[in-house]
């Protein structure tokens, strides 16, 4: 029932089976972008920004890049979205990790939060990788 309190060993089960579906998630999509690669296969999406006003936007590229990386072409991946291979990618598998951990090991949940200087930190990259690559 929801709302009611959870023993350490029931978060701890939800925890772990939040974690497999995640993991069987990604590894689904994985094995799509692995078989379909973007480069070959048009059903993916296409990039409303790229499209309309023929820019890249910082997420233009990412799709290519992974499947690029799941082929285990390292150097392919960095030259279509540096960003989302190098900074981002790495951030969101951590973040997740850590998230996990405290699922795992904490009485009371909480999902991580970036400081503000982090996040502006963040913008400002994102906003100066924007411009760098649209020059």
């Amino acid at each position: 029932m929801l709302g009611t309190p959870r023993s350490a060993a029931e978060r701890r089960l939800l925890a772990h089976l939040g974690l497999a579906g995640v993991v069987l998630l990604i590894g689904l999509a994985a094995i799509v972008l692995y078989r379909f690669p973007p480069a070959v296969y048009g059903f993916y999406p296409v990039c409303p920004v790229h499209k309309y006003l023929h820019l890249e936007c910082p997420g233009c590229g990412s799709t290519r890049a992974l499947a690029a990386l799941l082929h285990g072409n390292f150097a392919e991946a960095m030259r279509l979205n540096a960003l989302f291979i190098a900074v981002v990618l790495p951030a969101v598998v951590g973040w997740g990790l850590l998230a996990y951990v405290r699922a795992v090991c904490s009485d009371r949940f909480r999902w991580p939060q970036l400081p503000q200087p982090a996040m502006a930190a963040a913008v400002a990259a994102v906003a100066m990788f924007t411009v760098l690559r649209n020059l």
